[in-house]
């Protein structure tokens, strides 16, 4: 059955409704149904002569709405699933990121950091003066102790902390104040 020009216009009147709310029922976009049916009837309408005469036209144009239709869901699938993977990649290194900073101690890298630069500026000192600082600070000797062990005055003590802190202070300008509470409390 092959339509002439008047009686395919009637079709489409008659069905295009119809097979707009079938394809939308699965598109779920009707702007894009409405393409797919005249799509399909265009196909139909162009290749009507190669069809056998008792074509069941209704169902040959439903058939190729429903072809685009699964083409498009197929095509809908695809990206959904590369969405999905994008998504779960994504919340896997935002997972990592959150339990790597969480488990970050900025301390324990000041500290390492501070006390990498009090030693290799005590190494700079002169040997005395390292000495007594480190007894007066390591070893929480007090100052008249110190000076009875190196049979010198509590002065003299005090004068090379004081010239250990003050080298201590400018190599550690950049983490002041929490060098201070480690070298100015005894």
């Amino acid at each position: 059955m092959t339509f002439n020009l008047t009686e395919f216009n009637h079709f489409f009147i008659d069905y295009q409704q119809r097979f707009v709310h079938f394809a939308d029922t699965y598109v779920h976009d009707e702007a894009i149904a409405e393409d797919f049916v005249i799509e399909s009837m265009m196909y139909y309408w162009e290749n009507r002569d190669r069809l056998p005469a008792d074509t069941n036209v209704p169902a040959y144009v439903l058939t190729a709405i429903k072809h685009r239709c699964i083409d498009y869901l197929r095509s809908q699938q695809i990206h959904q699933d590369a969405s999905d993977e994008i998504s779960r990649i994504y919340a896997w290194e935002l997972s990592s990121r959150v339990l790597t900073l969480g488990d970050f101690e900025p301390n324990e890298i000041f500290t390492k950091e501070i006390q990498e630069i009090v030693d290799r500026t005590l190494e700079t000192l002169p040997e005395q003066t390292r000495r007594i600082f480190m007894m007066s600070r390591y070893e929480n000797k007090p100052h008249k102790e110190i000076a009875e062990l190196l049979a010198m005055t509590t002065k003299g003590v005090e004068f090379h902390i004081s010239k250990a802190t003050k080298a201590l202070r400018i190599a550690l300008k950049d983490y002041l104040p929490a060098s201070v509470l480690l070298f100015y409390l005894n």
